[in-house]
């Protein structure tokens, strides 16, 4: 079963003068936020700084109406729908309610107390109205959809004025293959504390409905090893079969070199996937999703850079379906089969131009934006990641080592270890010990020492040519 962390229910002093005196001054474009909890206050950064969410709105906005979803998506509503219902009348018992919202933020159903659903109605904290940060600022549903972890946001903490009557607690459910949200679980008391039971609830609701999508998970990277061994034994060509995020389930031997991953190596499970670290083979896993999802016999073709040469390589990318579920593709190397792909400055299979990705760090009350080249590496702690930099061990803004693995896959960076993701330029040393096992020196102040899993020591060796 997925391990979900329980939320922390913060005292009370979340709602003291000084996180109100905070919020007062960071509204009025200052950022001195002492006092304020780390996630709150990276949430106050988006929506100030990014979503530009008017902290004076009163109520949430309609939610837009024409939202596509996955029948995977209807599962998890389902499936929440049902953990919402089996504890509301203990809910409603303490004055709270209980909504369940999708990933945009739009809340889909409302359970609870009478009264405090009729407060809830003023601020529009009903179905069909959207509460996503960018549209109404730092709030239990919006911030969950923000962040891996569960949160909880009392008071002033909230973004907007007219909801620091309110005590928010929330959690996402996430795909467990592309790591995005999919609908999120909140409890929200009027003036009252939360139920002490609420992070536990929160938790076991959200491990549960992410451990039947993991199951599911599975049995689609199943299906995807017998549709790579079917096209294997029809062809003579080099194949590998990837999923909706463009991981690698199995590759053969030519397949494993070029996307720098273990060859005939099958990994169903989501969790032992590997990641290749090419982003233009991503961009053409996702345009090709959504030309499946209108023509299911849909075929195309495209070039990718991968990692054996400088010049880009011809690839065909054939849909695979479970169900009339897409579970990923066949990519096919030197084939130039069906539609071909956009291509140009922004093609789908050539990186795209435009300034390098910045990593966003806190230090005390304070954003860091660092260069890739900066960072040595980043370590998974916990709900947190830390990265080692050259102005030392900074916070990430981002909670998931996989996200951070993501925007920085193109960048040299490599995962070597489900707690480590370090940047190959910044490596000193390389030990082996005596089991062949590997553990790499960096070249950060402390000549830190990360070790390589057995699983990703192939990966690794192949990128640094040993």
């Amino acid at each position: 079963m997925a391990n979900v962390q329980r939320p922390t229910l913060p005292t009370r002093n979340a709602r003291t003068p000084t996180v109100y005196g905070a919020w007062e001054r960071f509204v009025r474009g200052e950022d001195d936020i002492a006092g304020v909890r780390p996630e709150v206050a990276l949430s106050w950064h988006r929506c100030r700084d990014r979503y530009r969410v008017d902290p004076a709105l009163t109520e949430a906005p309609v939610a837009i109406t024409d939202v596509d979803h996955s029948l995977e998506h209807d599962v998890v509503f389902a499936e929440l729908g049902f953990r919402a219902a089996s504890v509301v009348n203990e809910v409603a018992g303490i004055g709270g309610v209980v909504t369940v919202a999708d990933a945009t933020g739009r809340v889909l159903a409302e359970w609870g107390n009478k009264d405090t659903r009729n407060f809830a109605a003023k601020a529009n904290l009903a179905p069909w109205y959207c509460w996503s940060e960018s549209a109404t600022g730092t709030n239990g549903m919006g911030t969950a959809l923000e962040t891996t972890a569960p949160v909880v946001i009392r008071g002033p903490e909230h973004w907007c004025e007219a909801f620091h009557d309110w005590n928010c607690a929330g959690v996402a459910v996430r795909d467990v293959v592309s790591k995005q949200p999919v609908a999120v679980l909140n409890i929200s008391c009027w003036r009252s504390e939360l139920p002490k039971a609420a992070g536990a609830w929160l938790s076991n609701a959200a491990s549960r409905t992410q451990f039947t999508l993991r199951r599911r998970a599975r049995d689609a990277g199943a299906e995807l090893i017998a549709a790579y061994n079917h096209a294997r034994s029809n062809a003579a060509v080099s194949l590998a079969a990837v999923d909706p995020s463009g991981r690698v389930v199995i590759a053969d031997d030519r397949a494993g070199v070029l996307l720098g991953v273990p060859s005939c190596t099958p990994a169903p499970d989501p969790a032992e996937r590997w990641n290749p670290g090419l982003p233009g083979l991503v961009r053409a896993v996702r345009y090709a999703a959504k030309q499946a999802a209108s023509n299911p016999d849909w075929v195309g073709s495209t070039q990718i850079h991968t990692h054996l040469s400088d010049e880009p390589t011809q690839v065909s990318i054939r849909p695979v379906f479970q169900f009339g579920h897409l579970v990923g593709d066949i990519v096919v190397f030197g084939a130039s089969d069906g539609e071909q792909m956009p291509r140009g400055e922004q093609g789908v299979g050539v990186p795209e131009r435009g300034s390098a990705p910045r990593v966003v760090a806190s230090r005390e009350n304070r954003m860091v934006l660092l260069r890739p080249p900066e960072v040595a590496f980043a370590e998974s702690d916990g709900s947190d990641v830390w990265l080692s930099t050259d102005e030392g061990r900074l916070r990430a803004a981002s909670p998931a080592l996989d996200k951070i693995e993501r925007e920085l896959g193109g960048t040299g960076f490599l995962r070597v270890h489900r707690q480590y993701v370090v940047n190959l330029d910044r490596i000193r040393e390389v030990e082996r010990g005596f089991k062949g096992e590997l553990a790499l020196v960096m070249d950060d102040a402390a000549r830190t020492m990360v070790p390589v899993s057995r699983r990703n020591a192939p990966v690794v060796r192949k990128a640094l040519g040993l």
